[in-house]
């Protein structure tokens, strides 16, 4: 039997570096080149990004145009298969399902979730 180790203990500061911020999904497609990927545009704030979420298995691209999520907007861009992925989307695993981590009720794009 192998024993999982506790994650390691951070500081406040080291928590304060990761920006999450709400977005708004205008659209979601599937990746072309990467069959575990949606490629989403999102709204946050002023500007507008484009991320890569490893969520196709578990969504519709249209299931998620709408919808106000949480993204960690301070996350360094990197090409994914090709596209540039501009932060990330944060989501929970339950069981064998996959849920984006969104508002209870609409808020605007670009806040901070502190």
């Amino acid at each position: 039997m192998s024993e999982t180790a506790a994650p390691a203990e951070i500081e406040i500061g080291d928590f304060a570096k990761v920006e999450l911020r709400t977005a708004r999904v205008l659209s979601a497609e599937a990746h072309p080149e990467a069959d575990k990927l949606l490629v989403l545009t999102v709204q946050s704030g002023p500007e507008t990004r484009t991320i890569c979420a490893g969520i196709r298995q578990w969504w519709k691209p249209e299931d998620l145009v709408g919808k106000d999520i949480v993204i960690v907007a301070n996350l360094k861009p990197r090409k994914l298969r090709g596209v540039m992925s501009q932060g990330m989307l944060l989501a929970v695993q339950d069981g064998d399902d996959v849920i984006p981590l969104t508002a209870m009720k609409p808020v605007q794009p670009g806040l901070r979730v502190s």
